[in-house]
């Protein structure tokens, strides 16, 4: 019994580690779930997964499987959503916020770079700015532009040896 506990333990910690463990298991009440070795409360793509089967395969109503799976009626949505798209990856956790510069883009920043190849010494934040908003309409702080920068250049001198 203790390496059963040890394993539901390994597992947890493997589903948190993935941002992939259910926030609130103890609401899940589907009777799939209750005293299962397979079914696993904690693991919520597993939970998503069987919320979309009931509602689909069972005809359960969206409103009480959502309940059931400890989950809310938009949850489902955008559930079904992602699944219908992208199948089972469209189940997995995805890191929130921007995925990228959105404003500081790799033609912003070799626009910058060119300028700093063209003066004599390294430009301060606010005249890189400045040149930002003159040449690309883009506003971006100072620190924001020189934290970008510095590193893109640094890539870019690697580039040319």
């Amino acid at each position: 019994m203790a390496s059963g506990s040890r394993q539901r333990t390994r597992r947890q910690q493997a589903l948190q580690a993935q941002g992939a463990d259910h926030p609130h298991p103890q609401a899940v009440t589907d009777p799939l779930f209750r005293d299962s070795a397979f079914f696993d409360p904690n693991d919520l793509v597993q939970v998503k997964y069987e919320m979309l089967r009931s509602v689909e395969k069972d005809g359960r109503a969206v409103v009480e499987a959502a309940e059931a799976f400890g989950l809310s009626r938009p949850v489902y949505y955008v559930t079904r959503e992602l699944f219908n798209r992208e199948g089972l990856p469209g189940l997995l956790p995805r890191k929130r916020g921007p995925k990228g510069a959105h404003k500081l883009t790799d033609e912003a920043l070799a626009i910058l770079a060119q300028a700093v190849r063209e003066s004599e010494q390294m430009p301060s934040g606010e005249s890189l700015a400045a040149l930002l908003v003159e040449r690309c309409g883009i506003r971006a702080h100072p620190r924001s532009i020189l934290r970008r920068l510095l590193p893109y250049l640094k890539q870019q001198e690697k580039k040319l040896r």
